[in-house]
């Protein structure tokens, strides 16, 4: 009897484990074409991630779907250089003139507004791709209050105080992995990058499914 009970039990954490499974896509976002143009410039960053060669083999919950589409960001900087925000959130992630936000020198922020609660599984960010270059001290955050004042997760850190490293630049944006954390907003720092002083970005995905 218990080798039978036992078995049944097997049996049923099998039957869990597979659903799971099941309940698992990879996840999958229209990627715009390769540009980079110009002449390369030397980075000598230290620590730098091997450079992004394809789309990471990433999964998400079934339903999982960009929150971000159409949703309002704001900045540090209200006054964009270059661009305007909505330009962060419409889905055009081509790397030529006229589709990125340029913010202002020194260490500024971009957020979004999900405008509900979600449970957030993955950001892709795609700050600049027509040319080779490190974004400096980039940490992304959630949390359910507009000033992130209180209940702050982050999610990606690769300033000097964060454990993570800093990245090249590519058509393939950066995915990080937000293992589910529920918030309503989404805060992106940067501090100037490897080429000049100023901080961009083309477009930004939260995906995710609305908390229940």
């Amino acid at each position: 009897m218990t080798k039978i009970i036992s078995r049944a039990v097997s049996l049923v954490l099998l039957s869990a484990s597979v659903a799971l499974a099941q309940d698992k896509i990879p996840l999958v976002t229209k990627l715009p074409d390769p540009l980079f143009v110009g002449t390369p410039v030397p980075i000598t960053i230290p620590n730098l991630e091997p450079e992004t060669k394809k789309w990471p083999d990433f999964q998400v919950p079934a339903g999982t779907v960009n929150l971000a589409a159409g949703k309002k960001a704001t900045a540090s900087d209200s006054d964009p250089v270059v661009g305007t925000f909505d330009l962060v959130t419409d889905g055009d992630k081509a790397g030529d003139e006229g589709s990125w936000v340029e913010l202002g020198q020194g260490k500024q922020w971009l957020q979004i507004d999900l405008e509900k609660d979600a449970n957030i599984f993955a950001v892709v960010v795609w700050h600049y791709h027509s040319q080779a270059r490190v974004y400096r001290d980039v940490v992304v955050q959630v949390s359910d209050d507009p000033t992130f004042a209180k209940d702050v997760t982050t999610i990606y850190d690769n300033s000097a105080s964060g454990t993570d490293r800093p990245y090249i630049e590519t058509y393939f944006g950066k995915l990080i992995d937000a293992k589910g954390v529920k918030g309503r907003y989404v805060r992106l720092y940067s501090n100037g990058n490897t080429t000049n002083k100023m901080n961009h970005y083309i477009e930004v995905e939260v995906f995710g499914k609305p908390a229940a």
